[in-house]
């Protein structure tokens, strides 16, 4: 478990002038790693790879970013991770936690709008950090790779109804996350 955490779970963030080591609390340890093996038999599970559930405040993005950094370093294949949120403000935030700490390899892999969405998902990319509105306007697939993860924030709120089906009309290969910090009850 050390050499797992020493690997795969320090980050470093310098953005407010300081250098601050970042470590995942038990659940997230415990977590990330659940989800990493669901990643590995996402074929078996049929793409559904659960809710990872957190209290509010307590580190989801910073989940994120170390599920996405686990599965880029130890499984080979050339994995997308989109990562949705349900707001501006939320995309914002998820963008500037994964940036911050050298998570965010390319620029211009924010969606700016429907259009732009569709144009990053037929291209290769390791992220795509966009909101949930901008799956709109969908025929058919988009991209049809096995190989994509959609980790949805507030999964609560967004994972049901048009949108989702929209997402995953869009992305049929694909395999799904839902992060929320609102209890499921």
């Amino acid at each position: 478990r050390m050499l797992d955490i020493f690997e795969n779970f320090v980050l470093f963030d310098q953005s407010k002038g300081q250098l601050k080591k970042i470590v995942p609390r038990y659940f997230q340890y415990y977590g990330v790693n659940q989800a990493f093996g669901n990643i590995k038999h996402r074929q078996e599970l049929d793409g559904r790879l659960g809710v990872f559930w957190h209290t509010q405040g307590s580190g989801k993005s910073y989940s994120m970013v170390w599920l996405s950094q686990k599965v880029l370093r130890k499984l080979t294949g050339n994995f997308t991770f989109i990562i949705v949120t349900d707001r501006t403000q939320l995309d914002g935030q998820v963008y500037g936690n994964f940036a911050t700490v050298g998570a965010v390899y390319e620029k211009e892999v924010r969606a700016t709008s429907i259009n732009n969405l569709h144009q990053l998902l037929q291209e290769d990319h390791r992220q795509i950090f966009t909101t949930v509105q901008k799956f709109q306007h969908i025929d058919g697939p988009i991209s049809e790779r096995s190989d994509i993860i959609v980790m949805t924030d507030e999964a609560h709120r967004s994972q049901y109804d048009t949108y989702a089906l929209n997402m995953r009309k869009a992305l049929p290969g694909a395999s799904f996350i839902g992060f929320t910090g609102t209890p499921l009850m």
